[in-house]
């Protein structure tokens, strides 16, 4: 695999942006994410430059967004994890029982799938989780849709499992996401 998987950095909105466009624009968008094109083209360079602080190595540690990138210096794919705790508001899905990371935002673009991107995203998100001193995060959950077998076999494969608990997709509630967690070991 010809990619380094880092965090993103406080000044690269720009590309941040870019990425989540075109994840947006991804035929499965609909049943993945919880914004659509047209929301995401109305963000503010502002609210670009907010989110991609945050998220950066620099941030402050309640969320860390990573991105693969290629040796032309094109972002191939992403993921975030979000610091949940039992006290703080539940962003999506019942509020944490425990200390708790919530990976979102997962896309990886469509010609590097298949070449281990993913798998590598996922390793550097969930060592980033075990890593944490305060909190100490006991599990990573995510919340995949009903209609998405592709990305449940994806999360089921690389150690992710059902938990049984089920939230109505936002905008639709007739659907269900799926949460799915792995322990720390």
């Amino acid at each position: 695999m010809d990619y380094v998987i880092r965090p993103v950095r406080a000044d690269e909105w720009q590309s941040v942006r870019e990425l989540r466009l075109a994840a947006l624009q991804d035929p499965v968008a609909p049943v993945a994410f919880l914004e659509t094109y047209e929301q995401g083209l109305k963000r503010s360079d502002d609210a670009w430059r907010e989110r991609t602080v945050a998220a950066s190595e620099d941030g402050a540690g309640a969320v860390r967004q990573f991105i693969a990138e290629g040796p032309d210096g094109r972002w191939a794919g992403t993921v975030s994890v979000l610091v949940e705790r039992p006290d703080d508001e539940a962003r999506f899905g019942d509020a944490a029982p425990v200390d708790q990371g919530h990976a979102v935002g997962v896309f990886v673009r469509p010609e590097a799938r298949g070449t281990g991107v993913a798998e590598e995203l996922f390793r550097a998100a969930l060592e980033w989780s075990w890593s944490l001193d305060e909190p100490r995060l006991e599990r990573v959950r995510l919340y995949v849709h009903e209609d998405n077998p592709r990305a449940a076999a994806f999360y089921r494969r690389i150690g992710f499992a059902p938990t049984g608990e089920t939230v109505p997709m936002p905008g639709d509630p007739t659907a269900r996401e799926l949460e799915y967690a792995v322990a720390r070991s």
